[in-house]
């Protein structure tokens, strides 16, 4: 039997306000622990919640950026539940009326098709603190508690796990062209459930889900997505798919690749949602409104202009585009004046590679300026592409200039006509049989030539002009 993947996914993005949604607290990351709460984080008696206006507006621009419907009036509501790292006893959160619902995402695959993945809704919430174990105890740190979220659900429209990671990084991308938050998976910023389920191909009923909770890397995003797929088809095909495959939050372990039971999945009844008694619903003015839907310029649009100005290739507009970052670091070196499809190679390829142990295009010791610089010395004549890879090599590991590094290294490349005849002169006088036979006919032997000449030089001179001068001292 052939099956069918139902993927949903349900994304918490941290937004990036400097102070909690409901209290003025500072959400700053890494602090000691419990050092950023208070009344309204702690639940204590008394304490009165007040909603952060630019949590609103960060929403806003979301909804716009993915073709929602933003609502005007959305309400929040008291979620109930009970756990160490949630002091009240309940999360405040939206329900029935979110701030943000239909939307759209567009995925674009390598060989250049596209899908559209729906955005049921985007809502407000505040986030929980924190449970730290260590070995029998444990500890529960609330700086993270109040936190501004916005929980982004999917419709259940991706049939992969390739498409869920193509879903994430788009959103993640979205997210960080938008500025409205940092979604740095690492420091749980940008977190995913994944809602698994299979069917028979053909069906189209929804069968039980699983739910793998907190995933946090792309890699295990997908690596979480196909392990609960092969169990679910396990169970099907021994006929225990019943028994097995139940309605439950899962836990990925990613030391043994494998999902496992957490505890059974809570439907909405169960958390006993009803309307915030201490929040007023959430009106947003036509001002706002017409003050926060003006959005910068998105992946996508990047990309298309991108095409359409710098004559690049698709696929490298969409890789240029896939973070906020590779984008300016490249718009800034066109700026600076390199060669729009030099910058790509250098960009994506040379530069790339040399980003090890941490250091990312933000903290590379080589910025555009200087990548730029290194591609206007070889569409110069300065240097060749060769000794270019080497400039680049020995910026990564010191501080100087590219044009002191070029004279330092001694890669200045010879254009100078007599410098090279007196190099192709020799080397002709000393290969006169080679030079016999290339006449007769064994053409292969230019190369020869030319690697003679580059050799004696030691790579300094322009290969352009020694292809041109060693033509016309041979083809007489």
């Amino acid at each position: 039997m052939q099956f069918e993947v139902v993927i949903g996914l349900e994304v918490h993005a941290q937004l990036n306000t400097k102070t909690k949604i409901f209290c003025s607290c500072p959400t700053s990351f890494g602090d000691e622990p419990n050092t950023n709460v208070c009344e309204v984080c702690l639940g204590l008696p008394g304490a009165l919640p007040v909603l952060n206006k630019e949590a609103v507006k960060k929403a806003i621009a979301l909804g716009t950026a993915i073709h929602a419907t933003v609502n005007q009036k959305s309400i929040f509501n008291r979620k109930n539940y009970f756990y160490p790292d949630l002091p009240k006893g309940y999360q405040i959160s939206q329900f029935e009326i979110p701030i943000v619902e239909n939307g759209e995402i567009v995925i674009d695959f390598e060989d250049g098709r596209t899908k559209r993945i729906g955005v049921t809704r985007a809502h407000l919430e505040e986030d929980a603190g924190k449970n730290i174990h260590h070995g029998a105890l444990s500890h529960v740190d609330l700086n993270r508690a109040g936190t501004p979220l916005l929980e982004i659900v999917s419709e259940p429209d991706m049939r992969s796990s390739e498409e869920a990671v193509l879903y994430l990084k788009k959103l993640h991308a979205i997210l960080r062209y938008l500025d409205i938050s940092d979604a740095n998976m690492q420091e749980g910023s940008f977190r995913c459930d994944a809602n698994v389920s299979i069917r028979p191909k053909g069906d189209t009923k929804l069968y039980t889900r699983a739910e793998i909770k907190n995933l946090n890397s792309f890699k295990f995003i997908q690596k979480a997505i196909d392990y609960e797929v092969e169990r679910q088809i396990e169970a099907w095909e021994d006929g225990v798919y019943e028994k097995e495959v139940v309605q439950e939050t899962r836990l990925y372990d990613t030391e043994k690749n494998e999902t496992r039971s957490m505890r059974g999945k809570e439907d909405s009844a169960e958390y006993r949602y009803f309307p915030d008694p201490d929040l007023l619903p959430v009106l947003i003015p036509d001002e706002m409104m017409a003050e926060c839907i003006q959005i910068p310029e998105l992946p996508d649009q990047k990309r298309d202009r991108f095409l359409k100005e710098y004559g690049i290739k698709e696929y490298d507009a969409n890789v240029i585009t896939s973070s906020v970052e590779m984008a300016h670091f490249y718009e800034t070196m066109i700026k600076e004046g390199a060669g729009a499809k030099n910058a790509v190679t250098w960009l994506t390829v040379e530069l790339l590679a040399r980003l090890n142990n941490g250091i990312t295009l933000m903290t590379s010791p080589v910025d555009a300026v200087k990548l730029a610089m290194i591609v206007k010395r070889i569409e110069d004549g300065t240097i060749s592409g060769k000794a270019a890879k080497e400039v680049l090599d020995y910026l990564m590991e010191h501080e100087a200039s590219v044009d002191d590094t070029i004279e330092t290294l001694g890669l200045k490349q010879v254009s100078d006509d007599g410098a090279i005849l007196a190099i192709i002169d020799t080397i002709i006088a000393s290969n006169m049989d080679k030079v016999a036979e290339y006449r007769a006919g064994k053409e292969k032997l230019f190369g020869f030539f030319v690697g003679q000449t580059m050799k004696e030089s030691k790579g300094t001179a322009n290969p352009a002009k020694v292809n041109e001068l060693l033509k016309s001292k041979l083809d007489v």
